[in-house]
């Protein structure tokens, strides 16, 4: 290693780079904590951030050396990469290779943002002996897209990566190519579940219900209820309670409401959740709710029926008695006028009656009258006769 970077720092210089950039380059792209053991070597022998100091254009070195072998490093920004949890994610290279160079002339490796060793190709031998214990079984490499698959991720996994290539030749290590990505992990929660409380209270109409979802990454922006009728929709919002696996590191959240619904119209529920980053709204299904029917009256005993019944009937059987009675009377009786004048001539025979006693009576008083006086002459009669 000694020998190789004595053979980088003199082609360095013979490049007329300083020694101060070269040391900048190995004490700030490849720190000295890096696991690698030919990062420092590769270092070293990188040239300058600016290409067009040398013979190329910007944006790419082409380095010649003693067996007149070209070399192209190609600067790349750094990609977007994303993986869901427990499937692969992609840790993209994209080496043009326009001279064609063969793999047992290369060294690759990638590297993580703690630079640790995900993977070595070296001189197109897999190479175990400098993975990190973390990564081991995890990785492959795809020779036609010079991309890393990395399998079964987690949401430790993501964060920053380079790869690096270089060339190994007879004077040493030569950097040709390195590229940085990024990566993203999602992990789907479920659908969100509504379950309804019962409530103590009999025909009331407020609805109490929790709503859920597991099992997901990064944490949502808000879960909410939605409440749809015929002729409205309404949201009701509320604080979101979120819980995290420590070993996962995945959210499970939920949320509890109590709220008033019409009574007289159906209802669907619905429970949204938001999430992060895509704006993405996740829905449960719906939780239906009928419009109630009309509060019936208490039922009336059997025995109040049949008194109530009975009622009815005789009052029923009363009221055509006597109605008939009436009827009846009615019939019999004179009408008013012919009662009247029979009501008159009584009065007038009456009238004319005690006239008659009155003269009947002083008539029978004079006869009685006579009587007594003729009883009288008689007995006069007889005294003088007897005188």
């Amino acid at each position: 290693v000694i020998k190789e970077m004595a053979n980088v720092k003199r082609f360095v210089k013979e490049m007329t780079v300083s020694q101060n950039a070269a040391d900048d380059i190995e004490e700030n792209w490849l720190p000295k904590s890096s696991l690698h053991p030919h990062a420092h070597s590769m270092a070293r022998a990188f040239t300058i951030p600016h290409a067009k100091d040398f013979h190329g254009e910007e944006g790419s070195i082409t380095i010649e050396n003693k067996s007149s072998a070209l070399y192209h490093m190609a600067s790349a920004a750094s990609l977007e990469s994303q993986a869901f949890f427990n499937e692969t994610g992609d840790l993209p290279c994209h080496f043009p290779n326009s001279q064609n160079l063969s793999l047992d002339k290369l060294v690759i490796f990638w590297q993580d943002q703690n630079k640790l060793v995900l993977y070595e190709l070296y001189r197109g031998q897999e190479n175990p002996h400098n993975v990190h214990p973390k990564y081991i079984g995890r990785t492959s490499f795809d020779q036609d897209n010079w991309t890393l698959r990395l399998h079964n991720v987690q949401i430790k996994d993501k964060g920053s990566y380079q790869c690096f290539i270089h060339y190994k030749g007879p004077q040493g290590l030569v950097p040709i190519y390195q590229m940085s990505s990024d990566l993203s992990v999602l992990a789907n929660f479920s659908q969100p579940e509504i379950n309804l409380i019962p409530n103590q209270t009999e025909n009331s109409n407020i609805i109490n219900l929790t709503c859920s979802s597991t099992q997901g990454y990064p944490e949502p922006q808000r879960m909410y209820i939605l409440l749809k009728t015929k002729n409205s929709t309404t949201e009701h919002d509320t604080v979101m309670k979120k819980s995290q696996n420590n070993i996962t590191e995945l959210y499970n959240v939920s949320i509890s409401m109590s709220f008033s619904i019409p009574p007289e119209t159906n209802v669907s529920i619905f429970c949204v959740l938001q999430l992060e980053p895509t704006k993405t709204l996740l829905f449960s299904p719906p939780c239906n709710i009928d419009a109630k029917p009309p509060v019936p009256s208490p039922p009336v005993p059997d025995h109040i029926l049949w008194i109530a019944a009975l009622l009815v009937t005789l009052v029923v059987v009363c009221g055509m008695v006597f109605f008939l009675t009436l009827k009846k009377r009615k019939k019999k009786q004179p009408g008013p006028s012919k009662e009247c004048e029979t009501i008159k001539l009584e009065g007038k025979e009456s009238e004319q009656t005690e006239k008659r006693v009155e003269l009947q009576e002083p008539e029978r008083s004079d006869e009685a009258q006579c009587d007594i006086n003729i009883s009288k002459t008689a007995s006069g009669d007889k005294s003088a006769t007897h005188f």
